[in-house]
C-alpha cells in the first residue's frame, strides 16, 4: 500500500511533454541514431537494395510499431522509468526492469565515445584539408588509438549532452529536438539530392529503390528484423521512460506510428545518400556491402567526398558529419535521460544529483572502454581483433536487448494480460488494431525476437 501511495505521489510531480508532437520528436530523435546512418545503408547494399528496403518497411509497420506501442503504453500507465514500471505490477517482476535498465548503462559510455569520433570528424572538415581524412584509414586509426585526444572529444560530446539533459524535459530535450530533428531531415534530403547529381549515382539509386524479388531470402528478413529492432530503441528502457512523460490525452497509436515513420524516413534518406555515393566511388553493391560500421562512415565516405573538388568536399563532408553528430547527439540524450530517470526513481534523489551520478559513471566507464584502443588493446574479449567497445556492444545489443524484449512480451502477453495496456491505449484513442496487436505481442513478436537472439549468439557458441 505504501509503495502504491509513493508511486501516485511521484506520478503527480513527474515531468511531462508539452504536447503530442514534443513526445513524437523526442522519441523519433531517440530512434534515429548511428545505426540508421552506418548500418542500414550497408545492409541495404548487401541484401538486395530495394528488396531489403521493402522488407524493412513492412517489419517496421507491423513488428516495430507493436513493440513501440507496448513499451510506451507501459510507461504512461505506470508513470515510472523501466524498473519501476515492472515493479508496479509486483516486486517479483522487478528483475525484468533491472535487465532492461542494464542496457542503457552499458550502451551510453561507448555510444559517447563514438559521438566523440563524429565530433572530431565534423571539426576536422573545418580545420583540415578533406584529403587528410581520406588516407585509407590512417587518420581514423591514429585518432581512435590516441587515447588522450579521443577521450577529450568524448568529453566534449558528453558536455553537450549534459547541458541539454540538465535543462530538463521541456526546456532541454524538447527544445533541442525541435531544432535538431528538422535540421537532420533537411540535411539528409539535401545531401541525397546532391549525391544523385553525381555521375553514376543513378545506377546506385536504382539498385537501392527498385525491389528485386529474386533476392528475397530468410537471411535478408533476419537482418532487416535485427536492424529494425535496434534502430527503434526497443528494449532499452528509453520508450518506457519517454512514455512515462506522456499526457493522458495524447494518442498513443498515432504517436508511435509517426515515430516509426520518422525512423524509416531517416533510414531511407541515409541509404539514398550513402549507397549511390559509394556506388560512384566503388562501382557495385558488392563493394559497398564489403564496408560496414566505422569503416564505412569514417574511412570510405571521406574518400568519396575527396573525389569532389576542394570546396564541395569540405562543405559536403562537414554537413554530412554535422548530420551524423545530430543523430548521435539525439540518441545519447535519450540514453542519458533514461539513466537519469532510473537513478532518480530508484534513489529518490533530485534530477540534478542523479544526472551528476550518471555523468560520473559514463566518464569512468568511457575512459576504460576508450583505453581498449590503446593501453588496454591487449584485452580482446570476443575474439582476435575485438575491443572492449565490441564486447559491450555485443552484450547489450546482441544478448540483453533480445532477452528483455522476449521477457516483456511474455510479461504483457501472458502474465498481466494485454487488456491491462489496451485500457491505457484506449484512454486517448480508439484502438482499431487491438486483435492484431494481441496476436503480435503474444505469439509472433517473441518468436521473431528469439530468432534475432539465436542468430546473434549462435556464431559464438559454435565457434
Amino acid at each position: 500500500m505504501a509503495q502504491e501511495v509513493k508511486e501516485v505521489q511521484e506520478a503527480s510531480t513527474r515531468a511531462t511533454w508539452s504536447g503530442k508532437w514534443a513526445f513524437i520528436l523526442a522519441a523519433a530523435a531517440s530512434a534515429v541514431g548511428l545505426g540508421n546512418l552506418w548500418r542500414f545503408p550497408y545492409l541495404a547494399a548487401k541484401y538486395g537494395g530495394g528488396m531489403f528496403l521493402f522488407t524493412y518497411l513492412v517489419l517496421v509497420l507491423t513488428f516495430g510499431v507493436s513493440l513501440l506501442l507496448l513499451e510506451t503504453a507501459l510507461g504512461r500507465k505506470t508513470r515510472q522509468s523501466v524498473i519501476g514500471a515492472f515493479r508496479h505490477f509486483g516486486a517479483k517482476f522487478t528483475f525484468i526492469g533491472v535487465l532492461a535498465a542494464a542496457v542503457p548503462f552499458i550502451i551510453t559510455p561507448y555510444y559517447c565515445i563514438i559521438g566523440g569520433w563524429v565530433t572530431k570528424y565534423m571539426v576536422s572538415y573545418v580545420t583540415a584539408c578533406p584529403a587528410a581524412l581520406a588516407d585509407g584509414g590512417d587518420f581514423f586509426g591514429g585518432f581512435i588509438s590516441s587515447n588522450t585526444e579521443s577521450f577529450l572529444f568524448m568529453l566534449v560530446f558528453m558536455a553537450i549532452v549534459f547541458i541539454i539533459v540538465a535543462l530538463g524535459v521541456q526546456k532541454g530535450i524538447e527544445k533541442a529536438n525541435l531544432i535538431m530533428m528538422p535540421a537532420l531531415i533537411v540535411m539528409a534530403i539535401a545531401i541525397a539530392v546532391f549525391v544523385l547529381t553525381m555521375p553514376g549515382a543513378l545506377e546506385g539509386a536504382a539498385y537501392y529503390l527498385v525491389p528485386d524479388f529474386s533476392k528475397f531470402s530468410p537471411e535478408l528478413v533476419i537482418n532487416a528484423l535485427g536492424q529494425m529492432f535496434y534502430s527503434l530503441s526497443l528494449a532499452m528502457g528509453i520508450m518506457v521512460t519517454y512514455g512515462s512523460y506522456m499526457r493522458k490525452q495524447d494518442s498513443l497509436t498515432s504517436s508511435v506510428t509517426r515515430i516509426a515513420g520518422f525512423d524509416f524516413g531517416v533510414s531511407f534518406f541515409a541509404g539514398l545518400m550513402i549507397v549511390p555515393a559509394a556506388f560512384v566511388a566503388m562501382g557495385s553493391a558488392e563493394a559497398v556491402a564489403a564496408k560496414s560500421g566505422p569503416s564505412l562512415m569514417f574511412i570510405t565516405l571521406p574518400e568519396v567526398f575527396n573525389t569532389m573538388d576542394l570546396t564541395w568536399a569540405t562543405v559536403i563532408g562537414f554537413v554530412f558529419f554535422l548530420l551524423v553528430f545530430f543523430a548521435a547527439l539525439t540518441s545519447a540524450i535519450s540514453l542519458t535521460e533514461a539513466l537519469v530517470s532510473i537513478v532518480s526513481d530508484g534513489t529518490h534523489l533530485s534530477r540534478t544529483k542523479s544526472l551528476i551520478i550518471v555523468m560520473i559513471f559514463i566518464v569512468a566507464v568511457g575512459f576504460v572502454v576508450n583505453a581498449g584502443y590503446n593501453s588496454l588493446s591487449f584485452i580482446q574479449p570476443i575474439g582476435e581483433g575485438s575491443t572492449l567497445l565490441d564486447f559491450f556492444d555485443f552484450i547489450s545489443n546482441s544478448v540483453l536487448m533480445p532477452i528483455v524484449a522476449i521477457l516483456t512480451c511474455v510479461f504483457v502477453g501472458w502474465i498481466i494480460k494485454p487488456k491491462a495496456l489496451i485500457e491505457e491505449i484506449e484512454i486517448s484513442s480508439e484502438f482499431k488494431a487491438e486483435k492484431a496487436w494481441v496476436v503480435m505481442i503474444k505469439y509472433i513478436a517473441p518468436i521473431l525476437v528469439a530468432v534475432i537472439l539465436i542468430t546473434n549468439i549462435l556464431p559464438f557458441i559454435t565457434g
